[in-house]
C-alpha cells in the first residue's frame, strides 16, 4: 500500500469516528441534569447483588470482561519486560554493594513496610466494600516491599523477593481470573456471569458473589506483576553490567 492510499484510508476512519462521536455527544445528558441513565442503573444493580462498592460492581460485575482486558494488558507489560530485560551474552551480574542510608530513613521504612503492606492487603479484601480494590491495593502492597531497599539494601530486598515465585503467582492469578469466568460457562450461564456463588449478606466481606473472588485475583496479579516490573528494572540498574564491567 502507498503512502497516499494508508492516508486516505486514515482520513477515512478517522471521519467515521468523528462523525460517531459527534452523533454520541449529541444523545448524552444534559450536565447537571437529573437524568442520568447509566449511573442509575450501576446502582441498581450493585445494590440488588449485595456489593456495596458500585465501582467494583462495575470492574468484577456489570463490566466484568473489561476487566480481563485490562489485567491482559499490564500481564502483557510484564512479559516483555521480562524478555527485553533478560541478561543477554555480553552482560554479567554484579554483587550489589551495600549502600550507607541515613539512620532516620531507614528506621521511618522499616516501621512503615509492615503497615503499607497490611493496608494494600486491606485495600484488596475490602474492595468490594470500600473505595479501592485489587487494582489500587496490589499496587500499595507490590511497593510497599520495597521499601526494604530505602531502608535496608538491595540483598535484604532480593531476600523477600523471589522474583520466579512472583511470576508464578502472576500468571496462576491471571488463570484464576479467567477460570472463574469459564466456570459460569460450565454452569450453563454466561462467562463471567455473576451467579457461581451467593450474594450474601449486604456490606460483609463475603458478599457480592463473584466480585470478591475477582477483587482478590486482580489484587494477587496486580501485586506479583508489580513486584516482577520492578524487579527486572532494579535488576538493570544495580546488578546487570556489560563484561567491560560498564553498567
Amino acid at each position: 500500500m502507498t503512502r497516499r492510499a494508508r492516508l486516505i484510508v486514515l482520513a477515512l476512519g478517522g471521519a467515521g469516528l468523528a462523525a460517531l462521536l459527534i452523533a454520541a455527544c449529541f444523545d448524552l445528558p444534559r450536565f447537571g441534569g437529573p437524568w442520568h441513565p447509566y449511573g442509575d442503573r450501576a446502582v441498581h444493580a450493585s445494590l440488588a447483588r449485595r456489593t456495596a462498592n458500585t465501582i467494583a460492581s462495575v470492574n468484577f460485575d456489570q463490566r466484568a470482561f473489561d476487566t480481563v482486558g485490562e489485567m491482559s494488558i499490564l500481564f502483557a507489560s510484564v512479559l516483555g519486560t521480562v524478555v527485553l530485560l533478560r541478561q543477554t551474552r555480553d552482560e554479567k551480574r554484579a554483587l550489589p554493594q551495600p549502600e550507607e542510608v541515613a539512620l532516620p530513613v531507614r528506621r521511618y521504612a522499616l516501621v512503615v513496610l509492615p503497615v503499607a503492606f497490611v493496608a494494600g492487603l486491606y485495600v484488596i479484601a475490602h474492595g468490594q466494600l470500600s473505595p479501592g480494590g485489587g487494582f489500587q491495593g496490589g499496587v500499595v502492597a507490590a511497593t510497599a516491599l520495597h521499601l526494604l531497599y530505602l531502608g535496608a539494601d538491595y540483598r535484604a530486598l532480593e531476600r523477600i523477593r523471589p522474583v520466579g515465585l512472583y511470576e508464578i503467582c502472576d500468571a496462576l492469578a491471571a488463570c484464576a481470573y479467567v477460570v472463574t469466568g469459564l466456570a459460569g460457562v460450565l454452569a450453563g450461564t454466561a462467562f463471567l456471569a455473576n451467579t457461581l456463588l451467593p450474594y450474601g449478606t449486604f456490606n460483609t466481606l463475603s458478599s457480592g458473589g463473584i466480585v470478591p473472588v475477582l477483587n482478590a485475583a486482580i489484587g494477587m496479579e496486580v501485586a506479583c506483576a508489580v513486584v516482577v516490573l520492578l524487579a527486572r528494572f532494579l535488576d538493570q540498574a544495580v546488578e546487570i553490567e556489560e563484561e567491560s564491567g560498564k553498567p
